[in-house]
């Protein structure tokens, strides 16, 4: 198969095209022991040390399901308004690939626990945000795969390298799989339509408390399906991009796939049904393996566990227990802040939310709790390529930080500077500002002693401020702030000017 591709410009493409999205994501639940043994779930362990005869499919071993997992899963079918089936079964999907020990997965088939639900999501557009109803087909459980390693080669993929290792830990750890319906009709806001619904489910994930959702760790990853079709046609054939592990790679990997198919189909080639691996470096992917269709699996009922009957009472239980969800949520705070839609989305886009929430409950103003989440800390986390909340700054140390602003102890200026310490773990916030030397000049002494310094330096500033040009002092009070590295108030640098000079406002 080829491994490059041309493209087609983006908006160029769509001129011809209509793209058809279809998203399966796979949500690792955070459980303790695995679906179907008593194997840890804890993430990082030694390659091969989590694992039994069950998850590694001994001969003789027997499963046993892991009812928290179940419990999750209802739950989470309950939040995205899915219908919960009374009865349903396990199914073996059966496939030879090394990183299956059985060469069957447990999984669900044609019985699934949950479906027919949606999730609204909301879409920043140039005309402001737009929600999008995203139906889903079906919720259900399986067990993840392990883990390949591919060694010896440039890109960790398997062209290219010498040998492979496989990590077994992973096999076995309860997993759901969210499946979308046909999305059809979002033309150009299919990247953003995505991305959204990704982030709407990692932020739905964390809320009901089923996962830890970390992209990057594998414990959340979305399969990207993509087909066009001309105006009036059919559908096309799709492509399934495999394990895309950012929200930023899932919009990208939307993005590429339109173009490589629009160009393709423009020059008279043919889409072939494939998986395909995005390449983070590149933005674009390259061609995996063909795709089977559902009977190529050969699905037959799971013959050694019992189907799954949750009782109306169970259900109704497990509803009375969901948490308020992340639309509501939003709903709510955008009326206590006081804000607009186009703020709100600002915070969610910057993955800020919870922490301004946490801010301000911790004391903090809600505009100030909101101009450094989404200001400086988050261009300080975008700079180092991680999430806000992983950043290393805690609600509790912008509140310190504001207090010592509202003590006239730091300036603006001076409190980028203790958050800059703060990522590097110099220590507390205290202790940043004595390590640092940062504390705001305010005796008057010193102030006035650099006010005449610039001001012997610059004379004729003083005779335009006198003659009644009073914003040339701001170069005065510029001369004063490099002098004293930053570390006065402005504010009083200019009054304290001012009346040296004999000058009011």
């Amino acid at each position: 198969m080829s491994t490059t591709h041309d493209t087609m410009p983006f908006d160029q493409a769509l001129a011809s095209f209509e793209p058809v999205l279809g998203l399966e994501v796979h949500v690792e639940l955070g459980t303790n022991s695995k679906m179907f043994c008593g194997c840890s779930t804890v993430f990082g362990a030694s390659p091969n040390t989590q694992v039994c005869p069950v998850c590694l499919g001994l001969p003789g071993s027997m499963p046993v399901v892991n009812a928290m997992a179940i419990e999750s899963t209802i739950r989470i079918g309950l939040a995205l308004n899915c219908t919960i089936a009374s009865w349903c079964r396990f199914a073996r999907k059966n496939y030879f690939y090394p990183d299956m020990p059985k060469d069957y997965q447990i999984s669900q088939y044609d019985e699934p626990l949950c479906s027919n639900g949606y999730l609204d999501v909301t879409v920043p557009t140039d005309d402001g945000p737009t929600v999008v109803r995203v139906e889903i087909e079906r919720v259900h459980m399986e067990e993840d795969t392990g883990k390949l390693l591919h060694a010896g080669g440039a890109t960790g993929r398997i062209h290219g390298a010498d040998h492979s290792l496989v990590d077994y830990n992973r096999a076995g750890i309860p997993l759901v799989e969210i499946v979308t319906k046909t999305i059809e009709g979002t033309g150009a806001l299919a990247p953003a339509v995505a991305k959204a619904y990704v982030a709407e489910l990692r932020d739905l994930m964390r809320a009901l408390d089923v996962s830890d959702v970390r992209m990057e760790e594998g414990s959340m990853r979305c399969d990207v399906n993509l087909s066009l079709n001309r105006p009036g046609d059919g559908w096309g054939t799709r492509s399934e991009t495999k394990n895309v592990n950012s929200l930023r790679s899932v919009e990208r990997a939307v993005h590429s796939e339109i173009e490589r198919q629009a160009a393709l189909l423009t020059s008279g080639g043919r889409v072939v049904q494939e998986t395909r691996h995005f390449h983070e470096d590149t933005g674009r992917s390259t061609s995996g393996r063909s795709k089977e269709q559902a009977e190529d699996y050969r699905y037959f009922p799971e013959p050694d566990l019992v189907p799954v009957a949750p009782s109306d009472a169970w259900i109704e239980e497990l509803r009375a227990t969901l948490p308020e969800l992340p639309s509501a949520k939003r709903d709510r705070l955008k009326g206590e802040w006081g804000i607009n839609d186009f703020e709100l989305q600002t915070i969610v886009n910057a993955g800020a939310l919870d922490l301004v929430e946490a801010t301000i409950a911790a004391g903090v103003d809600s505009a100030a709790a909101r101009k450094w989440w989404t200001g400086e800390l988050q261009r300080t986390a975008n700079d180092r390529g991680v999430e806000l909340a992983d950043l290393g700054v805690t609600p509790q140390q912008v509140r310190e930080v504001e207090a010592l602003i509202a003590s006239g102890a730091l300036n603006d200026k001076l409190a980028r500077q203790v958050f800059e310490g703060l990522v590097a773990q110099e220590g507390t916030v205290a202790q940043i500002v004595s390590s640092r030397g940062l504390a705001v000049v305010s005796d008057d002494g010193a102030l006035l002693a650099a006010i005449d310094d610039a001001l012997a330096a610059q004379p004729d500033v003083a005779d335009k401020i006198r003659d009644g040009k009073v914003q040339a002092a701001g170069a005065i009070v510029g001369a004063v702030m490099k002098a004293t590295r930053g570390q006065a108030d402005a504010a009083k640098v200019r009054a304290l000017l001012l009346e040296r000079l004999g000058v009011s406002e």
